[in-house]
């Protein structure tokens, strides 16, 4: 395992590089993040190993720092619409926060997400990210719940335009 950077060792967001990548690298962080003290496997999504399944990294200096998962679904309050896609797994290394790294993550998401011709992007939102999701232009959909073992979510989405 690669030792964290400290601040005075970070690149700028500009110099991380974002792109495709494989389930089996963002696992850790994933896991790490979202999951922590859970076994890796707690980490893996139904939807992971789809073919329509796109996974994003960020990496720094050659290290995963921020990860991102789409495929296509529909959500919950709008069943069988078609063109839509479900943002999971967004994770960014705390060492990383504010500093560009999830939008970078994001951007590529979406950007992947337009190039298939999707019309939504939709999540499942931890409440202490909503705001970064609204910086990003996605909205609040219905009521907050309480997801078991994980915390406090609210839905979010976004209509993309063609």
């Amino acid at each position: 395992m690669i030792a964290p950077l400290t601040t005075l060792d970070r690149v700028p967001a500009a110099d991380v590089v974002t792109g495709r990548c494989s389930v089996e690298e963002i696992l850790s962080l994933r896991a790490r993040v979202l999951r922590p003290g859970q076994e890796i496997t707690s980490a893996r999504f139904d939807g992971d190993l789809s073919p329509t399944t796109a996974h994003f990294c960020a990496w720094a200096g050659g290290e995963i720092v921020g990860v991102g998962t789409v495929w296509p679904e529909a959500p919950p309050w709008r069943p069988g619409g078609t063109g839509a896609w479900r943002l999971r797994g967004m994770a960014t290394d705390p060492g990383w926060r504010s500093l560009g790294v999830g939008r970078l993550v994001l951007e590529a998401a979406l950007g992947h997400v337009r190039a298939q011709g999707g019309n939504l992007l939709w999540c499942n939102a931890r409440l202490r990210a909503v705001g970064f999701y609204q910086r990003a232009g996605l909205r609040t959909v219905g009521e907050r719940w309480e997801e078991p073992g994980i915390g406090p979510h609210i839905a979010m989405e976004m209509h993309l335009s063609a």
